[in-house]
C-alpha cells in the first residue's frame, strides 16, 4: 500500500483514441502544475499506447521517462469486452482485480473525463471521497455518481476537460500540448520507413472514420493524393481496423504512388511525428496529428468542429453550411460532406504547406 505523502489523483477516460487525446492536454497541464502529484489513469487496453510504451505498472515516472511521460501508473479496464460476458467467471475476476487495485491506492480525488455510466462505475471503485465530473455529462445518469459537478464554460471538448481538471485543486489551467510516449521499436520502424524520403515533406491521409456519415469519399481522397504526389510530396495512407480496402483504393488510384500503412498505435504515433501535414475527417488520427503539432486539414460533416475539431496546432477546417450536427450512425456520407470538393481540400493543403515553407 502506498503512503499518503503525495496528492493522489485517478483519471478515468477509457477511450476512444480521439477522446483520450482530448483529455491529455488537461492532464498534461495538471502534471506541469503539480509535478509532485501521483497521477494514474484507467483506460481500455487497446489505447494503452497513448499513455505508456511500457507495461503501465511503473510508478513515479512522470516527466522522467519518455516511455510514460504524463502518468505514473496505467490501469486497464476492458469494459467493452466485459459487457458482452458480464456473468462469466473471467469477467468477474478481472473486474474484482481492478476494484482491489484502485481501492488500495486511497486516491484523494477521481476525475472523470468520459461522463458515461460505465466510466463512473469504474471510477467509484476507487472509493475516493471526491469524484469530479461535468455538470452535464454525456450520459445524464453518470452525474448521480459524481460528488462534485463542474459547470464547464469551454466550447471545444479540450477546453471543457480543462475546466473539469481545474476543479481538482482550483488551478487556473490552460490546455497544454500533450506529451505522448516514445516507443523505441516504433520509432526505429518509422525511421526506416522514411529513409528514402530524400527530405521531401510527407503527408498522412486518413480516409476512414468512426461511421459512414463522417467518411468523405475515397475517390476524392485519391484525387488529393495524386495532386500532392505531383507536387513532389510523399503521401502515406493510414488504414485503421477494417479500413484496408479504403487505403488500397487510394494506392491503386494513384498508380502505387501513395503508400498504405497498416500499423499499430505505437507506430502511428511515431510516423505521425514525421509528417508535415495530415488530412482526415473527425477521427482519432486527425486528433493525434493535432496533439503532435502537425499541420492539419479537417474535413467535417455531421460533427461540429467548434467542439470536436482540430485544436492546438495550425489547421484549416472544411465544412459545408448545409451540414447539421448529427451523431446518427448512418452508413452513407452526410449530404453536406459531399459538397466539399477535392479542389477545396487541395487548396487548403497548399495554403498550409506554403505557410510552413515560408516560416
Amino acid at each position: 500500500m502506498q503512503t499518503q505523502s503525495k496528492y493522489r489523483l485517478l483519471v478515468v477516460r477509457l477511450g476512444a483514441m480521439g477522446d483520450i487525446l482530448h483529455a491529455l492536454p488537461a492532464v498534461t497541464a495538471l502534471r506541469a502544475t503539480h509535478p509532485e502529484w501521483v497521477i494514474d489513469w484507467v483506460v481500455e487496453p487497446i489505447w494503452r499506447s497513448l499513455l505508456t510504451a511500457g507495461d503501465g505498472e511503473t510508478r513515479d515516472t512522470a516527466a522522467k521517462l519518455p516511455k510514460q511521460p504524463v502518468v505514473d501508473r496505467v490501469y486497464f479496464a476492458s469494459t467493452r469486452k466485459w459487457r458482452h460476458n458480464l456473468l462469466a467467471r473471467e469477467t468477474r475476476e478481472e473486474i474484482g482485480a481492478v476494484r482491489r487495485a484502485l481501492k488500495q491506492e486511497h486516491y484523494d480525488a477521481v476525475v472523470d473525463f468520459q461522463g458515461a455510466v460505465r466510466s463512473a462505475m469504474i471510477g467509484r471503485m476507487a472509493r475516493s471521497r471526491r469524484y469530479i465530473g461535468e455538470e452535464k455529462p454525456r450520459e445524464a445518469a453518470a452525474k448521480l455518481l459524481f460528488t462534485e459537478k463542474v459547470a464547464t464554460r469551454g466550447v471545444h471538448v479540450i477546453e471543457q476537460d480543462v475546466d473539469v481538471a481545474a476543479a481538482v485543486a482550483g488551478d487556473a489551467l490552460e490546455a497544454m500540448q500533450p506529451m505522448l510516449p516514445f516507443d523505441p521499436g516504433a520509432e526505429k520502424w518509422a525511421d526506416e520507413l522514411m529513409t528514402d524520403a530524400k527530405g521531401a515533406p510527407a503527408v498522412l491521409i486518413n480516409p476512414g472514420a468512426g461511421w459512414g456519415a463522417k467518411r468523405w469519399p475515397v475517390e476524392r481522397y485519391a484525387e488529393v493524393a495524386r495532386a500532392l504526389l505531383n507536387r513532389g510530396l510523399r503521401v502515406f495512407v493510414n488504414a485503421g481496423p477494417g479500413e484496408v480496402m479504403l487505403a488500397d483504393a487510394i494506392v491503386k488510384r494513384t498508380g502505387g504512388g501513395a503508400i498504405a500503412l497498416l500499423c499499430s498505435v505505437e507506430q502511428l504515433i511515431a510516423i505521425t511525428r514525421r509528417m508535415t501535414l495530415a488530412i482526415a475527417g473527425d477521427t482519432g488520427p486527425l486528433h493525434l496529428a493535432c496533439a503532435l503539432g502537425r499541420l492539419v486539414v479537417g474535413i467535417y460533416g455531421p460533427t461540429d468542429p467548434s467542439r470536436n475539431g482540430p485544436f492546438g496546432t495550425r489547421f484549416k477546417v472544411l465544412r459545408s453550411s448545409e451540414s447539421k450536427r448529427d451523431h446518427s450512425r448512418r452508413d452513407e456520407p452526410e449530404a453536406g460532406l459531399l459538397t466539399i470538393s477535392a479542389d477545396e481540400v487541395i487548396e487548403a493543403a497548399d495554403a498550409l504547406l506554403y505557410s510552413e515553407a515560408a516560416r
